[in-house]
């Protein structure tokens, strides 16, 4: 079962606007109608100030507990104590102390509605530096009352994720709708976790349609071929489609390919996988060079053989109403170049409904209109393939990679 290694997660504190600055939060006025600051707090508070805007943010902190020495002060001297106190420990690095700050400041109700969502924010973020899943999760959702914004709803789906409630990561990913990579890798691990096949499944094939990445394509395939009921006889259409998704690295996978097409009566796609083969330098060469050009011969003598009796076997396929023939002999001549009298003969192998394979036909149908360019028509033709072992998810994903 195959997991995806989200880089930090998915998500870093940086990537999401989080850094060790906090608001600017110096002294507010010191003086309002209703409202003072006495010279005995006020004069160590300004010098701290001045500290803290010189990045001397230790000796701030103990220029503060100057003014927290005097006596009876004002819940509005608190305030402002606490202001400077959140900026100072924060830039400082302590954490226990800026965040004991910050909820004093904005339990205060002195806050503007401006100011508000920036300090829930930033006390979101030393919680989850800290953390704290519990308390960043309170306050991420209660930054998110305060304003609604991108990077706090990506942090709390991180936070659910990494705190393990993974039930609420995922119902947070699927409100949002979100499908960039990040988040589809993230919900595709979610699943995994859960236990989630189909879940899963389904997101792999929004990950392999948006984001065509070998891996993607790699994992997907080989579970299609893994589910239950899964028909062998579709072997050579899942290694088409890991040919078509650059998923080929070996000369046995390309000679092995090119045989079973062969074997399918297709000597034209044989002979396409064979030039690519060669074409990246994976065949012709090394001890096995005489084998690969021995399968490349017999393709073209298989070919030949084709295009010299090709008119007779479809005189006696359209006699005998063999649809399951006619068809193969229409998806050969497709990949020989022949595309408008292929996809006659194969619409006509559809159409008489004596197919004893009609999924399969309906499939290679829709496959040899994507190989002929035809892509409205290759999409319509696959849109039509039911059935349960196979084919329908083949064809799913020739339209995934048409699309």
């Amino acid at each position: 079962m195959s997991k995806f290694r989200l880089a930090h997660l998915g998500l870093v504190m940086a990537a999401i606007g989080f850094t060790a600055a906090t608001p600017v939060i110096g002294l507010g006025s010191l003086a309002y109608a209703a409202d003072t600051v006495r010279a005995e707090v006020g004069k160590p508070l300004q010098e701290a100030q001045k500290l803290a805007s010189s990045g001397k943010n230790k000796e701030a902190l103990a220029k503060l507990r100057e003014a927290d020495s005097v006596g009876g002060k004002t819940a509005f001297e608190s305030y402002q104590i606490e202001r400077v106190r959140a900026s100072a420990a924060a830039a400082a690095g302590d954490n226990p102390t800026a965040i004991k700050a910050f909820e004093a400041v904005i339990n205060s109700g002195r806050l503007s509605a401006a100011e508000a969502p920036k300090f829930t924010q930033a006390l979101a973020g030393m919680y989850y530096r800290a953390k704290d899943w519990p308390n960043a999760i309170t306050w991420i959702n209660r930054s998110l009352k305060d304003k609604e914004d991108p990077q706090m709803r990506e942090l709390l789906i991180q936070t659910y994720y990494v705190s393990g409630n993974y039930p609420a990561a995922a119902k947070e990913l699927q409100a949002r709708g979100g499908n960039s990579e990040s988040s589809l890798q993230m919900l595709a691990n979610i699943q995994l976790k859960q236990n989630d096949k189909a879940g899963y499944v389904a997101t792999l094939e929004k990950l392999a349609a948006s984001y065509p990445k070998p891996s993607y394509w790699a994992d997907l395939l080989n579970r299609v071929s893994g589910k239950p009921g899964f028909s062998q006889r579709l072997g050579l259409d899942v290694q088409r489609l890991r040919l078509a998704n650059g998923l080929f690295t070996k000369a046995s996978e390309y000679m092995e390919l090119s045989q079973l097409a062969l074997q399918a009566g297709n000597p034209g796609e044989a002979l396409k996988i064979i030039d690519q083969g060669y074409k990246k330098g994976i065949l012709g060469t090394g001890a096995d060079a005489p084998r690969h050009q021995r399968l490349k011969d017999l393709a073209v003598k298989t070919e030949a053989d084709l295009k010299a009796n090709g008119a007779k076997s479809e005189a006696d396929f359209i006699k005998l109403k063999d649809a399951d023939s006619l068809s193969k002999l229409g998806f050969a001549l497709v990949y020989e170049g022949q595309a408008d009298k292929g996809l006659d003969l194969m619409n006509q192998a559809v159409k008489m409904g004596t197919a004893k394979y009609q999924d399969e036909a309906q499939l290679h149908l829709g496959i040899a209109y994507g190989v002929a360019g035809k892509k409205a028509n290759a999409l319509t033709a696959l849109k039509a393939v039911k059935g349960t072992d196979g084919n329908a998810d083949l064809a799913r994903y020739w339209s995934l990679m048409l699309k």
